[in-house]
């Protein structure tokens, strides 16, 4: 018996998911979403995000209070990563909007077409060419600095995957 409610407790406590800390604000990731470990030392978490179309990432950047560009910065940058469709201009394929949050904000940035991949984003270059792809990307607020959170992947994946991601991203508190 004893074995069978730690197994239980075991089970439930990996179907609730990661709970992930960013500068005091907490929130649990959804329980598909399989942590992994980080790719390179600018990213502070990192998950792979499934879907039948591919599997998306989410990475979340971290550079220390007052550190890593404005908001509109890095919006701007996002938004450079994508080519959109043709006839198309990149406003036209994306939303900016602002999340209230518990005790904070986040700005959210939700941009479609084609992802000009880099492993290394600074790399000089165009990348390579990912059609069909989506990122949902957002700045949140913390009293300890900002924290940069990007979810880019095959558009299908993005779009099954986005309630969870905005549930995710509003329960920070």
């Amino acid at each position: 018996m004893v074995k069978a409610l730690a197994f239980l407790g075991a089970t439930f406590l990996a179907a609730a998911g990661v709970v992930v800390d960013f500068g005091g604000l907490k929130s649990t990731a959804p329980s598909s979403w399989k942590e992994v470990p980080v790719a390179n030392p600018m990213r502070i978490k990192q998950f792979t995000v499934p879907g039948k179309d591919g599997e998306a990432e989410l990475v979340v950047f971290y550079f220390g209070e007052g550190q890593g560009g404005g908001t509109e910065a890095n919006l701007d940058r996002w938004k450079k990563q994508f080519t959109p469709p043709e006839g198309k201009t990149i406003d036209q394929v994306s939303k900016v909007e602002t999340v209230k949050l518990a005790t904070t904000k986040a700005t959210v940035l939700d941009v479609s077409g084609t992802y000009m991949f880099k492993a290394r984003p600074m790399d000089p270059g165009p990348g390579e060419p990912r059609p069909n792809s989506r990122m949902l990307a957002a700045v949140l607020e913390t009293p300890k600095g900002n924290y940069y959170i990007k979810l880019t992947g095959p558009a299908k994946t993005i779009e099954k995957n986005k309630k969870d991601f905005d549930g995710w991203l509003k329960a920070f508190k």
